[in-house]
């Protein structure tokens, strides 16, 4: 099974933003499991966040979560995300960006364990199918 492609096409979305001198924001799901954030500015289970270097500090996305300190009222908070609770990544000024669907339960691996089975090789004869992803 190959891994999830939110978080390089958050990191690319993120850098696009800020190679167009735009002001890039991300709506997290603040109702699910492992999400740090300040609770009194989640509105309807989720929460809007200034993500430009300006606003933030230790800004980091790795293919696991994403993590930086922000100031809210002038206190300082440390924010957590686990990559699916990213709903989505986009430019204030023009609304430009991507959206992410809420991963399905079988897809989310809250407790990853090594898998030493070898992979097993395609069908004889069968080709490659595409699907669309929205």
């Amino acid at each position: 099974m190959m891994t999830s492609n939110r978080p390089y096409l958050m990191r690319a979305m993120y850098e696009w933003i800020l190679d167009n001198e735009l002001t890039p924001h991300v709506m997290i799901d603040a109702e699910m499991a492992g999400v740090e954030v300040p609770r009194q500015y989640v509105e309807d289970g989720k929460i809007i966040l200034n993500v430009s270097p300006s606003a933030v500090q230790g800004f980091e996305i790795d293919n696991e979560c994403l993590g930086f300190s922000a100031r809210f009222a002038g206190k300082p908070y440390n924010i957590y995300a686990p990559m699916n609770a990213i709903r989505a990544v986009y430019a204030a000024e023009n609304n430009e960006g991507m959206m992410f669907d809420k991963l399905p339960e079988s897809e989310v691996d809250d407790n990853p364990e090594p898998d030493d089975t070898p992979p097993k090789s395609p069908a004889a004869g069968k080709r490659p199918t595409l699907r669309v992803v929205k």
